[in-house]
């Protein structure tokens, strides 16, 4: 059995955590840490009854006391760099979904995670769906060297663009300098500073926040006389646990960084 403790427990992707744990015979949920709802029972807030497990204050102490063997982490773009040095410096593997590492920042935890014999696994989406768009939009770019992305999420979501959009302008990025592909030239002027939206990589990303979304991306490729749409959404945040669970169970396979869920497909 592997030991998972779920750092963001309360939270809306932490509570799926806790219930796709829990439904797996092959792992235990030991525990959950959060910033709120110090005291209150797991299950009770995951809405699937009582566990006999109260969420805790301090990512540390909770790793120290529980000894689990793998860290989950939902929490925040300002506190996650924070919880992946402390899972190192406790030598406890760490699962991260939350966003908000730069690319610097996850080169140093990954170095840091190999000298401290651990595994990091960070990834920006953990939607199998999701992770095959990225894979197509790449394979098309070589193609369409034109591209614009417009991700969609919640109105709640902490940062822009999502993680996934910048992963995926940089896949397409890649794939155009691979393949000698060069975009056509932009000349729109912007008479609104931001109407064509962030540049990641001369790729144009669109972020969309709205009620009613969770989370949604569309790849636009231009082409002469034809356009050629990738599109995936993820209704229900359930639909992200199959990459987490499998995240989970593969991680310590890998000491440092592995940086995709694609990279366990």
């Amino acid at each position: 059995m592997i030991r998972v403790l779920v750092n963001g427990a309360d939270g809306r992707m932490g509570s799926q955590v806790v219930k796709a744990v829990v439904a797996d015979n092959e792992l235990e949920l030991v525990g959950g840490v959060s910033i709120s709802h110090i005291g209150e029972d797991l299950g009770e807030i995951a809405g699937i009854g009582a566990l006999g497990l109260a969420v805790r204050a301090g990512l540390g102490t909770a790793v120290d006391e529980l000894k689990p063997d793998v860290v989950v982490d939902f929490t925040t773009p300002q506190a996650v760099y924070g919880n992946v040095k402390t899972c190192i410096a406790h030598g406890v593997d760490i699962v991260v979904g939350t966003t908000g590492l730069t690319e610097k920042q996850r080169e140093e935890l990954g170095e840091e995670a190999k000298r401290g014999d651990t595994s990091l696994f960070i990834a920006p989406n953990f939607s199998i769906g999701a992770v095959l768009l990225m894979k197509v939009s790449a394979d098309i770019a070589a193609y369409f060297p034109d591209a614009e992305i417009i991700e969609l999420h919640h109105n709640n979501k902490l940062d822009a663009p999502s993680g996934t959009a910048v992963m995926t302008a940089d896949k397409i990025a890649a794939a155009r300098r691979k393949a000698g592909a060069v975009p056509a030239p932009d000349r729109t002027r912007e008479s609104l500073e931001g109407a064509r939206g962030a540049s990641v990589q001369a790729v144009p990303v669109h972020s969309v926040r709205l009620p009613g979304y969770v989370a949604h991306q569309e790849v636009l490729f231009g082409g002469y006389g034809e356009i050629l749409t990738v599109r995936h959404d993820s209704l229900d945040r359930k639909s992200f646990m199959p990459g987490v669970i499998l995240a989970v169970k593969k991680g310590s396979s890998r000491k440092g960084l592995t940086f995709g869920l694609e990279n366990y497909l």
